[in-house]
Protein backbone atom coordinates (compact mmCIF):
# COMPACT_ATOMS: atom_id res chain seq x y z
CA UNK A 1 0.00 0.00 0.00
CA UNK A 2 2.78 2.55 0.64
CA UNK A 3 4.62 1.77 -1.88
CA UNK A 4 1.55 2.28 -4.06
CA UNK A 5 0.99 5.51 -2.42
CA UNK A 6 4.85 6.71 -3.48
CA UNK A 7 4.21 5.44 -7.00
CA UNK A 8 1.22 7.66 -7.26
CA UNK A 9 2.77 10.77 -5.76
CA UNK A 10 5.63 10.19 -8.17
CA UNK A 11 3.39 10.08 -11.24
CA UNK A 12 1.64 13.12 -10.04
CA UNK A 13 4.64 14.62 -9.65
CA UNK A 14 6.21 13.96 -13.15
CA UNK A 15 2.79 14.83 -14.99
CA UNK A 16 2.92 18.01 -12.99
CA UNK A 17 6.46 18.63 -14.03
CA UNK A 18 5.44 17.58 -17.39
CA UNK A 19 2.34 19.70 -18.20
CA UNK A 20 3.36 22.89 -16.22
CA UNK A 21 5.02 25.73 -18.10
CA UNK A 22 5.35 29.21 -17.01
CA UNK A 23 2.80 31.37 -18.47
CA UNK A 24 2.49 35.51 -18.03
CA UNK A 25 -0.34 36.41 -15.55
CA UNK A 26 -1.84 38.49 -18.00
CA UNK A 27 -2.86 35.13 -20.64
CA UNK A 28 -6.46 33.91 -20.57
CA UNK A 29 -7.16 30.79 -18.22
CA UNK A 30 -3.42 29.48 -17.71
CA UNK A 31 -3.89 26.52 -16.30
CA UNK A 32 -6.01 25.40 -18.87
CA UNK A 33 -3.82 26.68 -21.55
CA UNK A 34 -1.36 24.70 -20.27
CA UNK A 35 -3.00 21.31 -20.30
CA UNK A 36 -4.23 22.12 -24.06
CA UNK A 37 -0.70 22.64 -24.62
CA UNK A 38 0.40 19.89 -22.51
CA UNK A 39 -1.94 17.81 -25.10
CA UNK A 40 -0.58 19.23 -28.25
CA UNK A 41 3.24 18.21 -27.48
CA UNK A 42 2.41 14.66 -26.04
CA UNK A 43 0.49 14.16 -29.49
CA UNK A 44 3.44 15.85 -31.24
CA UNK A 45 5.84 13.21 -29.19
CA UNK A 46 3.59 10.62 -30.23
CA UNK A 47 4.17 11.53 -33.99
CA UNK A 48 7.76 11.99 -33.78
CA UNK A 49 8.14 8.18 -32.39
CA UNK A 50 6.31 7.05 -35.20
CA UNK A 51 8.04 8.92 -38.00
CA UNK A 52 11.37 7.59 -36.07
CA UNK A 53 10.36 4.15 -36.51
CA UNK A 54 9.55 4.45 -40.03
CA UNK A 55 6.32 3.67 -40.06
CA UNK A 56 4.79 7.42 -41.16
CA UNK A 57 5.73 10.60 -41.83
CA UNK A 58 5.44 12.96 -38.35
CA UNK A 59 2.66 15.31 -40.24
CA UNK A 60 0.85 12.39 -41.42
CA UNK A 61 0.69 11.12 -38.10
CA UNK A 62 -0.32 14.08 -36.31
CA UNK A 63 -2.73 15.17 -38.13
CA UNK A 64 -4.11 11.55 -37.94
CA UNK A 65 -4.44 12.46 -34.79
CA UNK A 66 -5.83 15.54 -34.44
CA UNK A 67 -8.54 14.61 -37.54
CA UNK A 68 -9.12 11.41 -35.52
CA UNK A 69 -10.24 13.25 -32.34
CA UNK A 70 -12.16 15.61 -34.10
CA UNK A 71 -13.36 15.31 -36.98
CA UNK A 72 -17.28 15.91 -37.51
CA UNK A 73 -19.72 15.01 -40.13
CA UNK A 74 -21.06 17.18 -42.10
CA UNK A 75 -25.01 17.77 -39.85
CA UNK A 76 -27.13 20.40 -40.63
CA UNK A 77 -29.87 21.86 -38.43
CA UNK A 78 -32.66 23.85 -38.76
CA UNK A 79 -30.67 27.42 -38.86
CA UNK A 80 -27.99 26.05 -41.17
CA UNK A 81 -27.64 23.51 -43.96
CA UNK A 82 -24.66 22.15 -44.14
CA UNK A 83 -23.14 20.08 -47.54
CA UNK A 84 -19.37 18.76 -48.52
CA UNK A 85 -18.79 19.18 -52.24
CA UNK A 86 -15.85 20.02 -54.53
CA UNK A 87 -15.12 23.61 -56.20
CA UNK A 88 -13.47 22.68 -59.32
CA UNK A 89 -11.77 19.69 -57.72
CA UNK A 90 -10.75 21.24 -54.64
CA UNK A 91 -12.79 19.90 -51.67
CA UNK A 92 -14.99 21.99 -49.63
CA UNK A 93 -17.65 22.07 -46.78
CA UNK A 94 -20.50 25.14 -47.52
CA UNK A 95 -22.12 26.41 -44.36
CA UNK A 96 -25.69 27.71 -45.53
CA UNK A 97 -28.15 30.31 -42.91
CA UNK A 98 -31.66 29.92 -43.40
CA UNK A 99 -33.18 31.63 -46.22
CA UNK A 100 -34.96 35.04 -45.41
CA UNK A 101 -37.82 36.35 -47.53
CA UNK A 102 -36.66 39.71 -47.02
CA UNK A 103 -33.34 38.90 -47.68
CA UNK A 104 -33.05 36.86 -51.08
CA UNK A 105 -29.16 37.44 -51.51
CA UNK A 106 -27.24 36.37 -48.75
CA UNK A 107 -23.26 37.50 -47.88
CA UNK A 108 -20.77 35.24 -48.18
CA UNK A 109 -17.20 34.11 -46.34
CA UNK A 110 -14.49 31.81 -48.18
CA UNK A 111 -12.87 30.64 -45.07
CA UNK A 112 -9.25 29.16 -44.85
CA UNK A 113 -8.34 27.20 -41.98
CA UNK A 114 -5.31 27.41 -39.94
CA UNK A 115 -2.42 24.43 -39.26
CA UNK A 116 1.17 25.40 -40.50
CA UNK A 117 -0.43 24.30 -43.90
CA UNK A 118 0.30 20.73 -42.47
CA UNK A 119 -2.47 20.24 -39.96
CA UNK A 120 -6.36 20.53 -39.41
CA UNK A 121 -8.97 20.52 -41.76
CA UNK A 122 -12.68 22.45 -42.93
CA UNK A 123 -14.27 19.05 -41.12
CA UNK A 124 -12.89 18.68 -37.61
CA UNK A 125 -15.36 19.98 -34.98
CA UNK A 126 -13.36 23.25 -34.14
CA UNK A 127 -13.85 25.06 -37.93
CA UNK A 128 -17.19 23.06 -38.48
CA UNK A 129 -18.96 25.04 -35.19
CA UNK A 130 -17.00 28.26 -35.84
CA UNK A 131 -17.91 28.39 -39.65
CA UNK A 132 -21.48 26.83 -38.29
CA UNK A 133 -21.72 30.33 -36.03
CA UNK A 134 -20.68 32.35 -38.99
CA UNK A 135 -23.27 31.10 -40.90
CA UNK A 136 -26.04 31.00 -38.56
CA UNK A 137 -25.20 34.50 -37.13
CA UNK A 138 -24.27 36.59 -40.71
CA UNK A 139 -27.42 34.93 -41.93
CA UNK A 140 -24.06 33.64 -44.75
CA UNK A 141 -22.56 31.28 -46.88
CA UNK A 142 -19.95 30.45 -45.56
CA UNK A 143 -17.47 28.44 -47.98
CA UNK A 144 -14.77 26.22 -46.08
CA UNK A 145 -11.71 24.90 -47.96
CA UNK A 146 -10.45 21.79 -47.23
CA UNK A 147 -7.18 22.70 -49.40
CA UNK A 148 -4.49 20.08 -49.71
CA UNK A 149 -1.47 19.53 -46.53
CA UNK A 150 2.29 18.99 -46.40
CA UNK A 151 4.04 16.67 -47.00
CA UNK A 152 1.40 15.56 -49.92
CA UNK A 153 1.87 18.74 -51.19
CA UNK A 154 4.10 21.99 -50.92
CA UNK A 155 3.93 25.49 -51.63
CA UNK A 156 2.63 26.55 -54.11
CA UNK A 157 -0.45 24.05 -54.15
CA UNK A 158 -1.76 25.33 -51.39
CA UNK A 159 -2.23 28.62 -52.70
CA UNK A 160 -3.31 27.08 -55.82
CA UNK A 161 -6.25 25.11 -54.32
CA UNK A 162 -7.77 28.26 -52.35
CA UNK A 163 -7.29 30.30 -55.25
CA UNK A 164 -8.99 27.43 -57.65
CA UNK A 165 -11.83 26.97 -55.23
CA UNK A 166 -12.45 30.22 -54.71
CA UNK A 167 -12.42 31.76 -58.44
CA UNK A 168 -15.02 28.30 -58.73
CA UNK A 169 -17.49 30.28 -56.53
CA UNK A 170 -16.78 33.48 -57.52
CA UNK A 171 -18.77 32.33 -60.43
CA UNK A 172 -22.20 33.76 -61.56
CA UNK A 173 -24.06 30.70 -61.95
CA UNK A 174 -22.46 29.00 -58.74
CA UNK A 175 -23.36 32.45 -56.23
CA UNK A 176 -26.42 31.68 -58.24
CA UNK A 177 -27.05 28.42 -56.94
CA UNK A 178 -26.57 29.71 -53.19
CA UNK A 179 -28.20 32.73 -53.38
CA UNK A 180 -24.90 34.84 -52.72
CA UNK A 181 -24.96 38.54 -53.49
CA UNK A 182 -21.75 38.70 -55.53
CA UNK A 183 -21.29 42.47 -54.10
CA UNK A 184 -20.73 41.13 -50.68
CA UNK A 185 -18.27 38.69 -50.64
CA UNK A 186 -14.88 38.11 -48.29
CA UNK A 187 -12.37 36.05 -47.49
CA UNK A 188 -10.93 35.11 -44.28
CA UNK A 189 -8.62 32.61 -42.38
CA UNK A 190 -6.60 31.93 -39.35
CA UNK A 191 -2.51 31.54 -39.20
CA UNK A 192 -1.96 29.73 -41.68
CA UNK A 193 -5.09 29.72 -43.35
CA UNK A 194 -4.38 33.68 -42.94
CA UNK A 195 -1.30 33.45 -45.14
CA UNK A 196 -2.96 31.95 -47.68
CA UNK A 197 -6.12 34.57 -47.47
CA UNK A 198 -3.86 37.27 -47.45
CA UNK A 199 -1.80 35.65 -50.50
CA UNK A 200 -4.97 35.04 -52.22
CA UNK A 201 -6.52 38.65 -52.14
CA UNK A 202 -2.81 39.60 -53.33
CA UNK A 203 -3.00 37.59 -56.19
CA UNK A 204 -7.46 38.59 -57.34
CA UNK A 205 -5.76 42.34 -56.81
CA UNK A 206 -3.64 41.51 -59.86
CA UNK A 207 -5.99 40.14 -61.96
CA UNK A 208 -8.37 42.57 -64.02
CA UNK A 209 -11.29 40.21 -64.09
CA UNK A 210 -11.06 39.72 -60.11
CA UNK A 211 -9.94 42.95 -59.02
CA UNK A 212 -12.96 44.02 -57.48
CA UNK A 213 -14.93 40.47 -56.26
CA UNK A 214 -13.93 40.73 -52.86
CA UNK A 215 -15.97 43.37 -50.55
CA UNK A 216 -13.19 42.27 -47.40
CA UNK A 217 -10.90 40.83 -46.06
CA UNK A 218 -10.51 38.75 -42.35
CA UNK A 219 -6.99 37.66 -41.25
CA UNK A 220 -6.78 35.83 -37.77
CA UNK A 221 -3.31 36.05 -36.34
CA UNK A 222 -1.63 35.33 -39.66
CA UNK A 223 1.21 34.33 -40.86
CA UNK A 224 3.03 36.91 -43.08
CA UNK A 225 6.56 37.08 -43.06
CA UNK A 226 10.21 34.52 -43.24
CA UNK A 227 12.84 36.67 -43.16
CA UNK A 228 12.41 38.20 -39.03
CA UNK A 229 12.29 35.47 -36.27
CA UNK A 230 13.32 38.37 -34.19
CA UNK A 231 10.41 40.71 -34.20
CA UNK A 232 9.44 41.75 -30.38
CA UNK A 233 6.70 39.29 -30.46
CA UNK A 234 9.45 36.46 -31.55
CA UNK A 235 11.43 37.15 -28.85
CA UNK A 236 8.85 38.16 -25.74
CA UNK A 237 7.28 34.58 -26.99
CA UNK A 238 9.86 32.10 -28.17
CA UNK A 239 8.36 29.84 -25.94
CA UNK A 240 4.89 30.01 -25.39
CA UNK A 241 1.73 27.64 -26.69
CA UNK A 242 0.72 26.89 -28.94
CA UNK A 243 3.15 28.36 -31.31
CA UNK A 244 6.99 28.74 -30.00
CA UNK A 245 9.33 30.27 -32.46
CA UNK A 246 11.30 26.82 -33.27
CA UNK A 247 7.77 24.98 -34.26
CA UNK A 248 6.80 27.92 -36.27
CA UNK A 249 10.17 27.99 -38.30
CA UNK A 250 9.77 24.10 -38.83
CA UNK A 251 6.59 24.90 -40.27
CA UNK A 252 8.12 27.37 -42.58
CA UNK A 253 11.02 24.69 -43.27
CA UNK A 254 8.14 21.62 -44.44
CA UNK A 255 5.66 24.21 -46.82
CA UNK A 256 9.02 24.71 -48.79
CA UNK A 257 10.09 20.85 -48.42
CA UNK A 258 13.65 21.92 -47.25
CA UNK A 259 16.28 20.90 -44.73
CA UNK A 260 15.41 20.68 -40.84
CA UNK A 261 19.55 21.59 -40.73
CA UNK A 262 18.61 25.45 -41.74
CA UNK A 263 16.45 25.68 -38.77
CA UNK A 264 18.93 26.94 -35.80
CA UNK A 265 20.45 29.29 -38.59
CA UNK A 266 17.14 30.62 -39.73
CA UNK A 267 15.93 31.49 -36.29
CA UNK A 268 19.04 33.65 -35.57
CA UNK A 269 18.31 35.29 -39.12
CA UNK A 270 21.49 33.89 -40.46
CA UNK A 271 18.93 33.40 -43.41
CA UNK A 272 18.90 37.30 -44.25
CA UNK A 273 22.08 38.64 -43.00
CA UNK A 274 23.67 41.42 -44.50
CA UNK A 275 25.51 39.73 -47.11
CA UNK A 276 22.48 38.16 -48.45
CA UNK A 277 21.94 40.50 -51.35
CA UNK A 278 17.82 39.50 -51.96
CA UNK A 279 17.41 39.69 -48.88
CA UNK A 280 18.70 43.54 -47.99
CA UNK A 281 16.43 44.90 -50.21
CA UNK A 282 13.44 43.29 -48.78
CA UNK A 283 14.17 44.27 -44.91
CA UNK A 284 13.06 47.89 -45.60
CA UNK A 285 9.56 46.20 -45.65
CA UNK A 286 9.62 44.77 -42.67
CA UNK A 287 11.53 47.52 -40.96
CA UNK A 288 9.64 46.90 -37.31
CA UNK A 289 11.56 49.46 -35.52
CA UNK A 290 9.58 51.80 -37.38
CA UNK A 291 6.31 49.96 -38.30
CA UNK A 292 5.87 48.82 -34.80
CA UNK A 293 4.91 51.39 -31.86
CA UNK A 294 7.41 51.88 -28.98
CA UNK A 295 4.25 49.99 -27.01
CA UNK A 296 5.58 47.15 -28.41
CA UNK A 297 9.15 47.36 -29.48
CA UNK A 298 10.14 48.32 -26.07
CA UNK A 299 13.69 47.39 -25.39
CA UNK A 300 14.02 44.86 -28.26
CA UNK A 301 16.62 45.26 -30.35
CA UNK A 302 16.67 43.96 -34.24
CA UNK A 303 18.72 41.16 -34.95
CA UNK A 304 20.77 41.49 -38.11
CA UNK A 305 23.72 39.19 -38.51
CA UNK A 306 26.96 40.90 -40.66
CA UNK A 307 27.60 37.42 -42.30
CA UNK A 308 24.85 34.36 -42.85
CA UNK A 309 24.31 31.56 -45.21
CA UNK A 310 23.47 32.47 -48.35
CA UNK A 311 22.63 28.52 -48.93
CA UNK A 312 19.50 28.58 -47.18
CA UNK A 313 18.03 31.15 -49.83
CA UNK A 314 19.72 29.23 -52.33
CA UNK A 315 18.00 26.36 -51.84
CA UNK A 316 14.83 27.77 -50.34
CA UNK A 317 14.32 30.92 -52.70
CA UNK A 318 10.53 30.45 -51.83
CA UNK A 319 11.32 32.68 -48.05
CA UNK A 320 11.47 35.67 -50.37
CA UNK A 321 8.38 34.92 -52.38
CA UNK A 322 5.21 37.57 -51.56
CA UNK A 323 2.94 34.58 -52.26
CA UNK A 324 4.43 33.15 -49.25
CA UNK A 325 5.45 36.09 -47.18
CA UNK A 326 2.42 38.92 -48.28
CA UNK A 327 4.14 41.35 -45.72
CA UNK A 328 7.14 41.91 -48.39
CA UNK A 329 4.71 42.84 -51.30
CA UNK A 330 5.08 45.85 -53.55
CA UNK A 331 3.25 48.88 -52.03
CA UNK A 332 1.32 48.57 -55.40
CA UNK A 333 -0.52 45.59 -54.82
CA UNK A 334 -1.38 46.63 -51.21
CA UNK A 335 -3.07 49.67 -52.51
CA UNK A 336 -6.06 47.64 -54.51
CA UNK A 337 -6.79 44.98 -51.32
CA UNK A 338 -10.20 45.27 -49.62
CA UNK A 339 -11.08 46.88 -46.27
CA UNK A 340 -9.22 44.32 -43.84
CA UNK A 341 -9.69 43.46 -40.68
CA UNK A 342 -6.63 41.51 -38.40
CA UNK A 343 -6.66 40.49 -35.29
CA UNK A 344 -3.68 39.87 -33.35
CA UNK A 345 -2.99 38.67 -29.88
CA UNK A 346 -0.60 39.53 -27.37
CA UNK A 347 1.15 35.78 -26.48
CA UNK A 348 1.60 35.06 -30.13
CA UNK A 349 4.57 34.73 -31.97
CA UNK A 350 3.07 36.33 -35.34
CA UNK A 351 1.45 39.09 -33.68
CA UNK A 352 4.04 41.84 -34.91
CA UNK A 353 3.36 39.72 -38.64
CA UNK A 354 -0.47 41.40 -38.21
CA UNK A 355 0.20 44.30 -36.47
CA UNK A 356 3.16 45.83 -39.18
CA UNK A 357 0.87 44.47 -42.19
CA UNK A 358 -1.78 46.81 -40.79
CA UNK A 359 0.57 49.68 -40.60
CA UNK A 360 1.43 48.50 -44.20
CA UNK A 361 -1.91 48.59 -45.81
CA UNK A 362 -2.93 51.86 -43.60
CA UNK A 363 0.19 53.25 -45.72
CA UNK A 364 -1.36 52.11 -48.86
CA UNK A 365 -4.71 53.96 -48.51
CA UNK A 366 -6.45 50.97 -47.25
CA UNK A 367 -8.85 51.23 -44.79
CA UNK A 368 -7.79 48.40 -41.44
CA UNK A 369 -9.41 47.23 -38.27
CA UNK A 370 -6.82 46.01 -36.03
CA UNK A 371 -8.08 44.23 -32.97
CA UNK A 372 -5.62 43.20 -30.34
CA UNK A 373 -6.25 40.92 -27.04
CA UNK A 374 -4.06 42.04 -24.75
CA UNK A 375 -4.75 38.30 -23.42
CA UNK A 376 -5.05 36.19 -26.30
CA UNK A 377 -2.70 33.39 -27.30
CA UNK A 378 -2.20 31.71 -30.98
CA UNK A 379 -5.22 29.54 -31.98
CA UNK A 380 -7.12 30.71 -29.13
CA UNK A 381 -10.47 31.75 -31.35
CA UNK A 382 -11.28 28.15 -32.35
CA UNK A 383 -11.56 27.40 -28.59
CA UNK A 384 -15.15 28.26 -27.79
CA UNK A 385 -16.33 25.02 -26.29
CA UNK A 386 -16.20 22.50 -23.51
CA UNK A 387 -13.25 21.41 -22.35
CA UNK A 388 -11.52 23.63 -24.67
CA UNK A 389 -13.20 26.88 -23.76
CA UNK A 390 -11.21 29.90 -23.17
CA UNK A 391 -12.91 33.06 -22.27
CA UNK A 392 -10.70 35.05 -24.89
CA UNK A 393 -11.57 32.42 -28.06
CA UNK A 394 -15.47 33.51 -26.96
CA UNK A 395 -14.69 36.97 -26.97
CA UNK A 396 -11.82 37.40 -30.31
CA UNK A 397 -15.12 35.29 -31.92
CA UNK A 398 -17.71 37.59 -31.13
CA UNK A 399 -15.46 40.33 -32.04
CA UNK A 400 -14.53 38.95 -35.12
CA UNK A 401 -18.12 37.93 -36.32
CA UNK A 402 -19.38 41.66 -35.29
CA UNK A 403 -16.90 43.25 -37.45
CA UNK A 404 -18.32 41.05 -40.45
CA UNK A 405 -21.68 41.87 -39.40
CA UNK A 406 -21.08 45.45 -39.60
CA UNK A 407 -18.83 45.48 -42.72
CA UNK A 408 -19.64 42.99 -45.13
Amino acid sequence: MRSSCVLLTALVALAAYYIYIPLPSSVSDPWKLMLLDATFRSAQQVSNLIHYLGLSHHLLALNFIIVSFGKKSAWSSPQVKVTDTDFDGVEVRVFEGSPKPEEPLKRSVVYIHGGGWALASAKIRYYDELCTAMAEELNAVIVSIEYRLVPKVYFPAQIHDVVRATKYFLQPEVLHKYSVDPGRIGISGDSAGGNLAAALGQQFTQDANLKSKLKVQALIYPVLQALDFNTPSYQQNVNTPILPRYVMVKYWVDYFKGNYDFVQAMIVNNHTSMDVEEAVALRARLNWTSLLPASITKDYKPVVQTTGNARILREIPQLLDARSAPLIADQEVLRHLPKTYILTCEHDVLRDDGIMYAKRLESAGVEVTLDHFEDGFHGCMIFTSWPTNFSVGIRTRNSYIKWLDQNL
